[in-house]
């Protein structure tokens, strides 16, 4: 028996034998367990199929491609040109004047030293500059990481009575986000971030994005002292309860560097070529406010500055990780949503760029180099990295052609850290606020909630739940909301699949749903259902109980409208990809639903797998080869002979006298 066997199926009407000829369903053959067992570990983790480029190879080769695998750089530098460095050192120096002051703005963020701000730029991009097989991704600190950090950790330590703890905390927590980040690529496990629904990300990014901006009216309004929640209940009641000591001095010069920079966001937007304005404005800031605060000694008159940053380079902090601390737990949650959260921005700013150049960046790589530039960045004073947007959009724009770009503004912060970080002691606080909520202005994607609105109300649900959960309860509190509804709609996918009445589309052998085509027949005497998900044990009972409707359902309207009653019911098995033993058994109890109202099941094109498994518990046997089609075409061709014959030999009572006496047999 082969795929192209023809089965010469006998169907018996009374005396009379007649033959009808249908193309036979084919049981694959028999699979050993290990192969199957492989196979199937394969498709899970490796669906990239990242050995074949071992294939065939000599052991020095693939000693080679197994470098270049783990550090692309091994395998672009032998190409580099002397065009790429100067389009590389021109995008480089422009987002290191990016870096250098969001560095310090996020640092104060996360509630830590401005100095570590610009420690995390100078190791973390030198590292994935080695190991990152993105071009485009420019590499440092992110402020909803730096937010998840300060609300997460100063939950459990003060900041500002327990520096020294805080601090390293805050290095431990960076420690297993990359050792989370690294272990899901080198086990193949990118598939988790998945769970973070592009609808989820929007919402939670928003909401973030909210958050962060309230909590800059601290800066904007030289508040010294300022709520530690995120909600915004809590930061509007510490903000108003504190009128009488806003400082108009700080809140003029907030306002007047707020709109400098957003007014060359939108420059930059609406003429591409002039991206460099927006690029250079953060630092332009610093320096107009750093000379404003020396020449006026605004300091002493409310407006608060950074002070003393230390030169230097970064310090080691290996001996710093508080493996030992009682509240580890607190450090290793901390890096387990943070991980997951730079992972899931980092890779997705990735892929956009990648997309836009045409060439391909592999998530698994990503994870690696994510997670290995955490655990050196944890070992040399840097908290969490990523690849945030904002920069990487500037390096991107500013014609980057490798990840030496990154590498360039290591340098840049490296020189910066030498000799350059006196230059920030004047730096009002004021401006690295104006910075920070320029930044996340353009993380509040109102286009994109729209589109959810306009394409999927559900995904729009789980989006705006995402945002109000951290905006009124906590960034964490937001999270879990949105992933938990995320969740719920899985599960309502899994448990609750679609199945649809199909009909004959006019002048044709298609048949489709009768709800997304009107125009389709349905064929007296035959109700053609179609299963449209694998059947598992969590919808085998939904399946059951809903084929029972639709049959009770058709029955009615056929006897209301005095048309031919129901003779078979066909079941269109085309996108039921497997079937588990609970579906199996499902199968077994519709039959024997199907023999007591006397009518007949006939299955249409089921799949491969499924018909092994069909085929070892006997339900082949069961049912009858000659009622297994291979497609709704065959079947309704089939039972309308059937019907046909039948009612030319004796009429619609004998037709369900032998459908029954059939089903007996």
């Amino acid at each position: 028996m082969g795929n192209t066997d023809l089965d010469f199926t006998s169907i018996s009407n009374n005396n009379n034998a007649v033959e009808y000829c249908a193309q036979r369903v084919a049981i694959p053959p028999p699979q050993p367990f290990l192969k199957s067992l492989k196979s199937s570990l394969k498709e899970t983790f490796f669906p990239d199929d990242p050995f074949r480029q071992f294939k065939n190879q000599p052991p020095s080769r693939k000693l080679v491609l197994g470098l270049q695998y783990f550090l692309p750089i091994l395998e672009w530098a032998p190409r580099y040109t002397f065009q790429y460095f100067k389009a590389d050192l021109i995008a480089g120096i422009t987002i290191a004047s990016l870096a250098i002051p969001q560095g310090i703005s996020y640092a104060k963020l996360a509630n830590l030293p401005p100095i570590y701000g610009l420690y995390s730029s100078f190791v973390p991009p030198l590292v994935y500059a080695m190991m990152g097989s993105s071009r485009d991704l420019a590499v440092g600190t992110v402020a909803v990481a730096s937010l998840l950090t300060a609300s997460m950790l100063g939950n459990e330590v003060n900041a500002s009575q327990n520096p020294k703890l805080y601090l390293h905390l805050a290095f431990t927590a960076t420690f297993f986000a990359g050792v989370f980040q690294a272990a899901l690529g080198f086990l193949r496990l990118g598939f988790i971030v998945d769970f973070l629904s592009h609808a989820t990300i929007v919402g939670f990014m928003a909401g973030a994005a909210t958050v962060v901006c309230l909590q800059q009216l601290k800066g904007i309004l030289g508040l010294e002292h300022f709520t530690h929640g995120t909600d915004i209940v809590s930061v509007m009641r510490s903000v108003f309860s504190q009128t009488h000591q806003w400082r108009w001095e700080s809140a003029v010069l907030g306002c007047c560097f707020l709109f400098f920079l957003t007014l060359t966001r939108y420059i930059s937007k609406k003429r591409p070529k002039l991206f460099w304005i927006s690029a250079m404005a953060p630092l332009t800031s610093v320096i107009l406010g750093s000379l404003l605060v020396y020449l006026t000694h605004a300091e002493k008159h409310g407006v608060q500055v950074i002070g003393q940053l230390k030169k230097g380079l970064n310090p080691p902090s290996l001996s710093d990780l508080a493996f030992g601390s009682p509240y580890l737990m607190t450090a290793v949650k901390t890096g387990i949503i943070t991980g997951v959260i730079a992972l899931a921005e980092g890779i997705a700013v990735g892929r956009s760029f990648a997309m836009f150049k045409n060439y391909n960046i592999d998530g698994n790589k990503e994870m690696i180099a994510f997670g290995m530039m955490n655990i050196a960045g944890s070992c040399t004073s840097c908290y969490l990295t990523t690849g945030p947007f904002s920069r990487s959009a500037v390096n991107f724009n500013a014609g980057c052609k490798t990840a030496v770009s990154n590498i360039v503004m290591a340098t840049a912060v490296m020189i910066t850290l030498l000799f350059l970080t006196p230059l920030f002691h004047y730096t009002p606080l004021v401006v690295l606020s104006s910075i920070i909520i320029s930044a996340m202005l353009g993380l509040i994607d109102y286009g994109a909630a729209y589109h959810l609105w306009k394409v999927d109300k559900f995904d729009f649900i789980v989006c705006m739940s995402a945002f109000i959960g951290v905006v009124f309860g906590s960034v964490e509190i937001g999270l879990v909301i949105a992933v938990a509804i995320s969740m719920l709609r899985l599960l309502l996918f899994v448990t609750r699949p679609r199945t649809y009445v199909l009909g004959n589309i006019p002048n044709s052998m298609t048949y489709r749903s009768v709800d997304q085509y009107p125009v389709a027949a349905s064929v007296p005497g035959v109700l053609i259902l179609q299963v449209d998900a694998p059947i598992y044990f969590a919808n085998a009972s939904y399946l059951r109980e809903r084929i029972s409707r639709w049959m009770d359902e058709e029955e009615d309207k056929l006897k209301s409208s005095g048309e031919a009653t129901l003779q078979y019911v066909i079941l269109d098995m085309s996108a039921v990809g497997s079937i588990d033993t609970s579906g199996i058994t499902m199968l077994e109890e519709v039959k024997k639903n199907v023999d007591r109202r006397a009518l007949k099941l006939v299955l249409a094109n089921p799949g491969g797998e499924v018909m092994v498994k069909l085929d070892k518990s006997k339900f082949i046997e069961s049912i009858g080869r000659e009622w297994i089609y291979l497609t709704v075409g065959d079947a309704v061709e089939a039972c309308n002979f059937m019907l046909h014959s039948c009612k030319s030999s004796s009429g619609p009572t004998k037709i369900k006298s032998d459908v029954a006496q059939d089903n007996n047999v």
